[in-house]
């Protein structure tokens, strides 16, 4: 047989490479190159794509059917954890450095003037953030801003990279002459940074979706805090100004998306990953074969059979961003002779604690999964009780008089305590929740039943957000 012939044969007949591996050469029109596919437009145009999409999965699957790959090396999975890291590293970036904002480029010692933009600022940065989140996660599900999934996840990350580079030149730059421009040029990168943050998250998780690795991005995020938490502790050690401090943490969040961008683009790399997408792909060339591709994605059906679920994630961080960080900041010590020095206490105590014992929370399921999807509820519920138990520490907010039960207050190590469980079953059952929530509707639309956990999950951020505003107001008003 001559080389030709046999070329022409490998192309028709697709046969396992030397790794096991199917070769692309069935999937890519004879005499293309590997990385370029046929657009299907008149013109003839080619794109790039960094995954298996837009290519026929003809031949391959059964193939991989035989043996499917495994995750080696858990690589997919610690890609997502990245992912999940980048999904919320400009929240937890712009909360760490307020010091910087607040103390710094909008107090009376740097512009000169009393202004309301550092007392409102935290409040401000909530809404600027939660308000673009929430409306384009939700957004994304049913609408493809951007085109696909792998798409909307490659545009998102740059308009991250732009505003963060941006949000470096602020810091670098002399805006004492005018705080309001600063402040109102912040707020407006915020606003963008999270519009693009949410169609990111919510695109991760839908991909996760599809790989059962919902876990990895929740684990992910949860490690974006204990991060941020502990470079918030070495800068209170070692950065001789918030200015500093605060163009470390943007370099450092600038690196965390770059390191998402370029892991992404591994991701087609992977047999794993590459079995799950012609998978998908077969799912839908059998819908064209029988007539349903045309059909409209039903999405009130997957969110009836994932509502429980759903309803479990929001509880969860309903209740969480109730507590932290607004509340568990404002908790002061007790004892001044504490294992931990004043200088340190909310820094280990809140944001290190809850952030570590998060990600501890994350990682259980991978060993133990109870309770179930049918009786998950009541421990979410019951996670309520934390709000009247950290109201009755050593609660103290800022800018407020405590005269609900002034005099009735939790030691120091009974408050810390608190801080490890509520970190821990955040991170336990958020898990949870993300896990059961896919596996409730078909394999095609589990993708959709991610999406829709994490809007859920985002709103019940916002929500917790907001309801948190009014503990402060509870405790200087009411009177037992």
């Amino acid at each position: 047989m001559s080389r030709q012939e046999e070329l022409r044969s490998r192309r028709l007949n697709p046969k396992l490479d030397k790794d096991g591996d199917v070769e692309l050469q069935p999937f890519i029109a004879s005499g293309s190159s590997p990385t370029v596919v046929s657009s299907g437009t008149s013109s003839g145009g080619v794109k790039l794509t960094p995954g298996l999409e837009d290519v026929t999965a003809s031949g391959a699957d059964d193939l991989y059917e035989r043996t499917p790959p495994t995750d080696r090396f858990n690589i997919v999975y610690l890609i997502l954890i990245i992912h999940g890291v980048g999904t919320l590293m400009p929240w937890n970036m712009f909360i760490t450095a307020k010091a910087y904002f607040v103390d710094y480029k909008l107090s009376k010692g740097y512009t000169g003037t009393e202004s309301e933009y550092a007392n409102n600022f935290m409040p401000y940065l909530g809404f600027a953030s939660q308000i673009p989140n929430v409306f384009f996660n939700w957004l994304n599900i049913f609408i493809q801003i951007g085109g696909s999934l792998k798409t909307r996840i490659v545009w998102s990350i740059v308009v991250e990279v732009i505003l963060f580079i941006f949000t470096i030149v602020l810091a670098m730059l002399d805006t004492s002459a005018f705080p309001g421009l600063f402040f109102w040029m912040t707020m407006g990168s915020v606003v963008i940074i999270n519009m693009a943050g949410g169609i990111f998250q919510n695109s991760v998780y839908g991909i996760a979706a599809k790989l059962d690795y919902s876990g990895a991005v929740v684990l992910g995020s949860n490690i974006s805090g204990t991060f941020t938490s502990i470079i918030n502790l070495i800068s209170l050690a070692t950065a001789p100004s918030e200015r500093t401090a605060a163009i470390y943490y943007f370099i450092t969040a600038l690196f965390i998306l770059l390191t998402c961008f370029d892991t992404y683009f591994a991701l087609p790399l992977n047999k794993f990953y590459r079995y799950h997408e012609l998978m998908s792909a077969k799912e839908q060339e059998s819908k064209r074969s029988v007539g349903h591709v045309g059909q409209k994605t039903p999405y009130m059906a997957i969110l009836k059979k994932c509502f429980p679920q759903c309803i479990n994630v929001f509880l969860v961080f309903f209740v969480t961003l109730t507590i932290f960080p607004t509340v568990h900041s404002d908790i002061q010590m007790v004892d001044s002779n504490f294992i931990i020095p004043a200088k340190y206490f909310v820094g280990v105590t809140c944001f290190l604690t809850f952030n570590f014992f998060a990600m501890v929370g994350n990682m259980i399921p991978a060993l133990v999964q109870w309770p179930g999807p049918k009786y998950l509820w009541i421990a979410v519920v019951l996670r309520f009780l934390f709000i009247p138990f950290f109201i009755l520490c050593n609660y103290q907010p800022l800018g407020h008089d405590r005269v609900f039960l002034p005099d009735f207050m939790f030691g120091d190590w009974t408050y810390w305590i608190g801080g490890v469980l509520l970190g821990l079953t955040s991170g336990y059952f958020s898990s949870l929740s993300m896990m059961y929530c896919p596996r409730t509707v078909e394999n095609e639309h589990a993708p959709i039943a991610g999406m829709f956990a994490a809007a859920f999950l985002i709103t019940g951020i916002f929500a917790g957000i907001n309801f948190s505003i009014l503990i402060p107001k509870f405790v200087s008003t009411v009177q037992l």
